[in-house]
């Protein structure tokens, strides 16, 4: 079983966020979910992006980045959307990463490294028609991160949904994100 650190996006630490947690704890993995808003959570995703403007982006991605302060080696990192910058830093910075899940979100595997590590697994997950996804180009940097990944996957799902997986959500796609938890397990347990 996997021990994962897990970050919520840019809506806070969700009841979405925890519930999703709690079903890769229901099968078995330890997981971790920090609160890089100190309990604060948002109804929009520019009230979100907003906050985290006010705290200051490389702020919350080293509040991340502290939050792994403690943890075991051997951390599967993942991130919903804003979370998965905290999350592709530490997997590519912090020594023994086991794996990680990107979801709705990626950056260019130079963004904070010279390249993907060797050996880490990698899956990333974003719709087709989410304009943050691929019109500010996160699924060209998933591509060119599967790409350099010994073991990468892209996962583009039909629609236009940015937090597709986050439920009560405007765009929640309950279909495309029981798939996405679907795929994220699989891949838990296959580390």
């Amino acid at each position: 079983m996997a021990d994962v650190l897990l970050f919520h996006h840019a809506l806070g630490l969700t009841p979405g966020v925890l519930a999703f947690a709690d079903e890769l704890r229901a099968d078995g993995h330890t997981v971790h979910t920090p609160d890089l808003f100190d309990g604060r959570t948002f109804a929009t995703i520019d009230d979100g992006v907003g906050h985290a403007g006010e705290i200051g982006f490389d702020d919350v991605i080293e509040r991340g980045v502290r939050a792994a302060d403690g943890l075991p080696d051997g951390l599967v990192y993942a991130g919903f959307s804003l979370g998965v910058m905290p999350a592709q830093k530490l997997a590519q910075t912090r020594a023994g990463a086991r794996g990680a899940l990107f979801f709705h979100a990626c950056a260019p595997p130079s963004a904070f490294a010279d390249g993907w590590p060797g050996g880490v697994p990698v899956q990333v997950h974003g719709m087709d028609g989410d304009e943050f996804f691929v019109d500010e180009g996160d699924i060209d940097a998933a591509r060119a991160l599967v790409e350099e990944a010994e073991r990468g996957e892209l996962f583009v799902y039909p629609g236009n949904g940015h937090l597709f997986a986050e439920p009560g959500f405007f765009d929640h796609d309950p279909d495309a994100a029981d798939l996405l938890q679907e795929r994220a397990l699989d891949f838990l347990r296959s580390l």
